[in-house]
């Protein structure tokens, strides 16, 4: 790959597609936001860069530095921007890139056959959005720096002496008038260059951060590439087989990699890419991958007698239960779609997907017998279970989400029928759920409690995940359905608050929710419908005045501002403590409540954690436990 690419790059590469003078006025369109994503975004954005300059077989080190100031300093030892004058612009072609949207060498020129970035602004909206931002390149035996602040220059391209290296450095400090907050987060950095260098074999990558006192450090590099991106996924799991199934291949301009491994887990995990880029609605590449591999199995099933005459073939999610995979692609122009522009729709890839699944997988089906009986094996067990939890699915869907006879005796629902503004809370215990049925606004929100502890997904099959009268009522009352079947157009409540005690009890039984939402409707995750109630820990009373308090430390302040004297306080151990009308007023009402919305920034840490503390291996679970006890500042015993 890396000599089709080593293409011609200098200034004539260098196409203009439109101006930078948006930029400054509207940056969510070219950003997203002007919150955490967005800021981060930045980075990614000049990373970017890099990578490709890596993938042409041009530099594989690629430094991130997180400086005192919070400015950011991303090195790469690549080509160099190129410097000299560009032929239709008439200047520095370095100004050209950092000025002007869409100038690079990805639209059509010979600079990359492959370029990442999904909304390929380039490092010219990095400038536009920065209040200063300096490049240093080395290419041509000598060192040029130029310095610009807001996306205007004030220096022309210098000439700051001789080099034998080549590369690119860009240090820039985002403008605190555009963003809410100009702090980086060192981990939300970590997690995407952690992907980056899985997704880029070969590619090291350095994360650093100086604002500490001890400068903390990361080094990313994984020469299994997606195999180990696999490996890293799947740790803490019980594994098959013992290393990750590992295909790549190059077919018609298209690098195609695929790596997958099963574990004794009941939930699949897929993860697809498209030049680098995370495609979160799956698309044809990941299509092509799943109809590939269900119809190898079936194939291998019939010829091993598994799979008899009168017998359906095996379906797509037995086959894929347990399974930990990862396929990436790279082509030369990627078409994404869907409602966030994150799925692919290259029609092309479909086929040599499938075409090199087929060849691939096929011939190691062939080559390992026990191998193929054992998957076979695995998908005729999640066969027969499906078939026992269909059944009990049933149970969960309602023909119509207005029909109030099919909802769960127990669910106390609103009177309004707009999703859009009504809320359900999910409460621990009946003497909780009836204060809160009792407090609530009727018009608006809905209480659903529940008995006792939900099951464990992450330690069962569907099947018995569904025999579970709790998880049944759950699902009945959100109107949803689950997995395959989610459809985010049924949900009755745009809000689903949980409402748990504030003790080891309330955290067990949300962290159980938690794993159960993030399994069987992530959706509600990603789109920010699901919520967790705080109710206050203290009420303090001091001349027939209340104060309600929700931390340790706001009780301390609380107390060294008011005294001591005269004062009455009441923890609270658990919700039913409190009578309706407190409930209303600290943990209900919308107008004096504070609730915490669940998001989910990074998939892949999400389900780590979610094995680490919900899976069946304890000795990991003890080490993190171990490892982040001094951490802990508040546990009810």
């Amino acid at each position: 790959m890396n000599e089709q690419n080593a293409g011609i790059y200098d200034e004539n590469q260098i196409q203009i597609l439109e101006g930078l003078e948006a930029v400054r006025k509207r940056p969510s369109m070219y950003i997203g936001s002007t919150g955490s994503r967005g800021l981060h975004h930045l980075v990614f954005e000049v990373v970017d860069n890099s990578i490709d300059e890596a993938m042409a077989g041009f530099g594989s080190q690629i430094e991130i530095t997180i400086n005192q100031d919070n400015s950011v300093t991303v090195t790469d030892y690549g080509r160099g921007i190129p410097v000299k004058e560009h032929p239709l612009k008439k200047k520095s072609t370095l100004e050209v890139v950092l000025t002007i949207l869409h100038a690079g060498g990805k639209f059509g020129g010979e600079g990359y056959k492959v370029a990442g970035g999904l909304h390929g602004v380039g490092v010219s909206v990095v400038n536009a959005l920065s209040s200063w931002l300096e490049v240093e390149v080395q290419r041509d035996n000598e060192k040029f720096w130029q310095r610009y602040e807001k996306g205007v220059p004030i220096t022309s391209v210098e000439s700051t002496g001789k080099s034998t290296q080549t590369g690119t450095v860009i240090t820039f400090l985002p403008d605190q008038t555009i963003f809410e907050d100009i702090t980086f987060d060192y981990q939300i950095l970590a997690q995407r260059l952690r992907e980056l260098a899985f997704l880029n074999k070969g590619v090291t990558i350095i994360l650093q951060d100086k604002r500490r006192v001890e400068v903390k450090k990361d080094i990313f590099s994984y020469e299994g590439g997606i195999s180990s991106f696999v490996t890293y996924l799947n740790k803490n799991k019980e594994i098959y087989p013992k290393e990750p199934i590992y295909i790549e291949k190059e077919q018609n301009n298209c690098w195609v990699e695929m790596s997958f491994q099963y574990n004794s887990g009941f939930s699949e995990i897929i993860y697809s890419y498209a030049n680098n880029i995370r495609t979160q609605e799956g698309g044809t590449h990941e299509a092509a991958f799943k109809s590939a591999l269900t119809r190898l199995i079936n194939d291998h099933a019939r010829r091993l007698g598994i799979l008899k005459e009168n017998q359906d073939n095996f379906q797509g999610e037995d086959i894929r239960e347990g399974l930990t995979g990862i396929i990436s692609v790279k082509i030369l122009n990627p078409q994404f779609e869907g409602q966030t522009k994150t799925r692919l729709g290259n029609n092309e890839v479909r086929g040599i997907v499938d075409s090199i699944m087929t060849e691939e997988f096929g011939a190691l089906l062939e080559q390992n017998p026990p191998l193929s009986r054992k998957l076979c094996d695995k998908a005729l067990q999640a066969a027969r279970a499906r078939e026992a939890s269909r059944k009990a699915r049933e149970l969960t869907r309602r023909k119509n989400a207005l029909e109030l006879s099919n909802l769960p005796g127990k669910l106390a629902d609103c009177s309004s029928k707009d999703p859009e503004e009504s809320e359900v809370f999910i409460v621990e215990g009946d003497s909780a759920g009836g204060s809160a049925k009792q407090g609530r606004d009727r018009n608006f929100q809905a209480v659903l409690p529940l008995r006792g502890k939900i099951i464990n997904v992450e330690k069962a099959r569907l099947d018995k995940i569904l025999a579970n009268e709790e998880i049944r009522t759950l699902i009945t009352a959100l109107g949803t359905g689950i997995g395959d079947n989610f459809e985010i157009e049924k949900l009755r409540y745009r809000k689903i608050i949980i409402m748990t005690d504030a003790d080891v009890d309330g955290s067990h039984i949300r962290t159980l929710l938690l794993t159960f939402f993030f399994r069987f409707m992530e959706p509600l995750i990603s789109l920010g419908n699901i919520y967790i109630a705080q109710p206050p820990l203290f009420k303090v009373t001091k001349n027939k005045k209340i104060y309600y308090l929700y931390r340790e430390e706001e009780l301390e302040k609380l107390l060294e501002k008011i005294g001591k004297q005269g004062i009455s306080v009441q923890r609270y151990k658990g919700l039913g403590e409190m009578n309706p009308e407190q409930l209303w007023e600290t943990t209900i009402n919308p107008q004096t409540r504070t609730v915490l919305q669940v998001e989910m920034q990074d998939a892949i840490e999400a389900n780590e954690i979610f094995t680490l503390l919900m899976g069946d291996k304890v000795e990991p679970r003890r080490k993190f436990i171990e490892n982040n006890a001094r951490e802990v500042r508040n546990l009810d015993v």
